[in-house]
């Protein structure tokens, strides 16, 4: 299932200006080693699973990082030589981003914009990176709806948002956040925006949706694609016998793997568009 707000923003009216704490707080994490490992991680399995795939897709990728914020994944894909476009609604750190490629030497396309109405042609996009974004966005039909008309056949959609199976998260600084039913998150949400922007770490549009892989995979399904878990990525060549008897395990049993979506924050699909 998905939670989301009843309230629904005018796309053609967001704010493109940025919070100075949100800015620097996510200047700075933009760079960290955690962020950049798990950036990298993502890039890598995506690549996997394209060769895998034995799709016809061509060693340089085009490659849409649509929320790419300060632009670290959209380098990290660029330094292989792939063709990255990058796209956000915040324009400060769009700044920063097109700074940091110049800087880096790396020839990507940046554009300040709204995930609900991509600059993309149907089917020109071989990737397309949604990281941290379907919970910020009130109309997150329309986003993931975008997300899916760019990437063409035997291409790949990546993303990561909230879960509501698990109490952990980090998109507000209260307890089990996750679990707090509808009316609740809309008191919190509003405060966020208005007299308590710390709780939400002063982002100016703070999570209003949480969704599930199950329900994401639904959705995605309708648009042609396949997806894939966490608990299916997971490799196990370099693994001890007992994690990977858990591994397949979980993947065999339902109600383990279920239980496995409640212990880890986040839900991450990796979708390949079979049609």
């Amino acid at each position: 299932m998905f939670t989301d707000s009843t309230e629904t923003r005018d796309v053609t009216s967001w704010d493109n200006s940025c919070d100075p704490n949100f800015f620097d707080y996510y200047e700075q994490q933009s760079l960290s080693p955690e962020t950049i490992q798990r950036f990298s991680l993502v890039r890598d399995k995506a690549l996997r699973l394209i060769e895998a795939g034995n799709s016809s897709l061509g060693p340089v990728l085009q490659v849409a990082d649509i929320g790419c914020g300060a632009g670290t994944q959209c380098r990290l894909w660029a330094s292989l030589g792939h063709r990255v476009h990058g796209l956000d609604v915040n324009a400060p750190l769009i700044e920063v981003a097109k700074r940091r490629a110049s800087e880096a030497g790396l020839d990507i396309t940046f554009d300040v914009g709204s995930a609900t109405s991509l600059p993309y042609a149907d089917s020109s996009m071989d990737v397309a990176l949604l990281p941290e974004l379907l919970e910020h966005v009130a109309n997150w039909q329309d986003c993931l709806n975008e997300a899916a008309r760019i990437v063409r056949p035997g291409g790949l959609l990546y993303l990561s948002t909230t879960s509501w199976l698990c109490p952990m998260q980090q998109e507000f600084n209260l307890p089990l956040y996750s679990w707090y039913p509808g009316f609740l998150k809309r008191r919190y949400e509003r405060l966020a925006v208005t007299t308590r922007p710390e709780i939400a770490n002063h982002c100016k549009y703070p999570a209003v949706n949480w969704f599930s892989f199950y329900a994401l995979a639904r959705y995605l399904e309708k648009h042609g694609f396949r997806s894939m878990d966490r608990f299916d990525l997971i490799e196990t060549d370099n693994k001890s016998l007992l994690a990977k008897m858990t591994v397949a395990l979980i993947r065999a049993l339902p109600p383990l793997r279920f239980f496995g979506h409640m212990l880890t924050p986040g839900s991450i699909v990796f979708a390949v568009k079979v049609r």
